[in-house]
């Protein structure tokens, strides 16, 4: 038979207790006060996109492969699976997120590829893209997230049409080869400022082949892309896939003829003010009162107020900004969060009320 314990055992036994305890409530409270809180949803979102582990991959290639375009080649091992369309959340050294499309082959899994078009603050650079044509270097660690794909390609279209300007390429060039190894009917539209300036020009023109597959329009000697006649020649069926800025998707959206299904990956999020206007936010925990006006976001709003307010990628993206809201109803826009975090959250870069009046937990 075992003795029983004695007191100094006892007291051990009661100290141990206590320090797990301690220490299981101080995580609990971590975790309450970081910006990510609630913490996302294990089940398969209906809306919102589940987030994905962070991955350190080494930048293997920099190199410029247009004017004002790097690519980046990211190695890893066994990295997740990837379709046409998808994207990651490049976590730059800045502590910024950005999202850029894939464009590599989504065979290999021991590398992913990237390219991105270096954006002047005159053209509404925030300071992401210069970050990774000055300070990213091959040989440098980076953390990534995803992938995820907000803009997949249909498996049953009778034909396909891309429409891309500039950049918006990268998404598409999987897209082409996808629709080439299924023997789909497919043609591409591909606009930009200059020859020089579009990315992978060389391939996707060899990969049309010279059938007449691939037009390319360069602004500087060709004007801009006939948008009428490319669509008015698509049958009913096809299914248009549009990347690039915003003028030329309004455009796409408006020249669209009927029966056609339109697809559109956007670089910046939906204007956060549009149709909207003005309410105000509640800051619970700080007994503030902020207006927001209806040219302006709540982040900005409660920044103002409050300027340690953690935020990231501005286009509803990343969730860095993410808060718990206790009371109000809520205009979700951003393409993250799943309808479980969407339930008493919000992300305050893009999302808006759809009342005059939101309590915010801050």
């Amino acid at each position: 038979m075992s003795r029983p314990a004695g007191p100094r055992a006892l007291r051990n036994v009661v100290l141990v207790a206590a320090a797990g305890l301690v220490a299981r409530r101080a995580m609990r409270r971590r975790v309450r006060e970081s910006p990510l809180w609630p913490l996302p949803a294990l089940e398969e979102p209906v809306s919102g996109r589940p987030r994905a582990r962070a991955l350190r991959l080494l930048i293997t290639r920099h190199e410029e492969i247009a004017d004002g375009v790097v690519r980046l080649r990211l190695e890893g091992a066994r990295l997740p699976a990837w379709e046409p369309g998808a994207h990651l959340d490049l976590v730059l050294p800045s502590g910024l997120v950005r999202q850029y499309s894939l464009c590599g082959d989504p065979q290999d899994t021991s590398s992913y590829t990237v390219a991105t078009r270096l954006i002047p603050a005159d053209e509404g650079g925030r300071g992401g893209s210069r970050e990774v044509h000055e300070q990213l270097r091959e040989g440098t660690e980076v953390e990534v997230r995803g992938p995820r794909n907000r803009f997949p390609l249909a498996p049953d279209a009778s034909a396909y049409l891309f429409i891309t300007g500039g950049i918006g390429i990268t998404p598409v060039l999987p897209m082409l080869y996808e629709a080439e190894a299924r023997g789909a009917d497919w043609k591409l539209l591909y606009g930009g400022r200059t020859r020089a300036s579009m990315p992978f020009l060389e391939e996707v023109e060899k990969l049309g082949g010279g059938s007449g597959r691939v037009s390319v329009v360069a602004q500087d000697t060709d004007g801009l892309p006939d948008l009428a006649a490319a669509l008015g020649a698509t049958a009913p069926g096809t299914a248009v896939y549009c990347c690039g800025p915003e003028g030329l998707m309004a455009a796409v959206r408006e020249t669209l003829p009927a029966h056609r299904t339109l697809h559109l990956e956007r670089f910046a999020p939906r204007n956060s003010a549009d149709g909207k206007g003005p309410f105000e936010i509640e800051l619970r925990r700080s007994g503030k009162v902020v207006d927001v006006p209806a040219d302006s976001t709540v982040l900005a709003a409660v920044r103002a107020e409050l300027p340690n307010v953690a935020y990231s990628c501005e286009q509803g993206f990343c969730g860095t900004c993410q808060q718990r809201v206790l009371e109000g109803e809520i205009d979700h826009r951003d393409e993250l969060l799943t309808d479980a975090e969407r339930d008493g959250s919000m992300l305050i870069c893009v999302s808006r009320a759809r009342g005059e009046r939101l309590v915010l937990d801050l």
